[in-house]
């Protein structure tokens, strides 16, 4: 069966949503961060990066919220949460995936993970400082010109939206107000009313 680790308040939350819109078997397994339980043995033994999500299979460990939704749309392909035959819209999708991650998650992290980049406390501050305005960039270009509605990529619910709607999530703690973004907001609020979506996140939250 399918192991899942996650942590509340983290993008494994896209995969956690994935993983029940797909109607998949697994086990969701909590890695408590004020315990720092990513940094201890057994869960290093996991994912020697530290961090979540990880996803144990039964011929490895999957890493990175983009590997893991992709191995998710192509391992249960009746659920259709990828157009896996088109090669040009499986790359767009791709595409929407990668600035997710490399860019807008980056950009919420430099607000609560600054030790990475600097080291001195001045530096840290001068990153908080930034997120509002480079989170606002990020979703005023994700809105004007990448979200096609009334899904992330289009008339189809893909593997984009549980990302796109975790992403998300986190605006209001960055200092951005989701009302400029409308499409974003409304999207974020149909997706909170999918079943999968309850589900996931009456467990995350409990």
């Amino acid at each position: 069966m399918l192991k899942l680790f996650y942590t509340p308040g983290t993008c494994s939350l896209a995969s956690h949503i994935a993983l029940a819109e797909a109607g998949a078997s697994y086990e969701a397994h909590r890695v408590d961060f004020s315990r720092a339980e990513q940094t201890k043995p057994e869960y290093l033994a996991i994912n020697p990066k530290g961090r979540v999500p990880a996803l144990v299979t039964d011929r490895g460990t999957m890493t990175e919220t983009p590997a893991i939704l992709t191995y998710i749309a192509q391992s249960f392909p009746d659920a259709r949460l990828a157009p896996l035959d088109d090669p040009f819209e499986f790359a767009r999708l791709q595409s929407f995936l990668s600035y997710l991650c490399s860019t807008v998650h980056v950009a919420h992290a430099h607000s609560r993970r600054g030790a990475r980049w600097a080291d001195d406390a001045a530096s840290h501050e001068a990153m908080k400082a930034k997120v509002p305005q480079n989170m606002a960039d990020c979703f005023a270009l994700i809105e004007g010109t990448m979200f096609a509605g009334p899904f992330a990529m289009g008339e189809t619910y893909t593997i984009a939206d549980p990302y796109l709607f975790t992403v998300a999530s986190w605006l209001e703690s960055d200092g951005v107000d989701p009302a400029q973004f409308p499409k974003i907001l409304d999207h974020r609020n149909r997706m909170a009313e999918r079943p999968a979506v309850a589900r996931v996140l009456d467990v995350v939250r409990a």
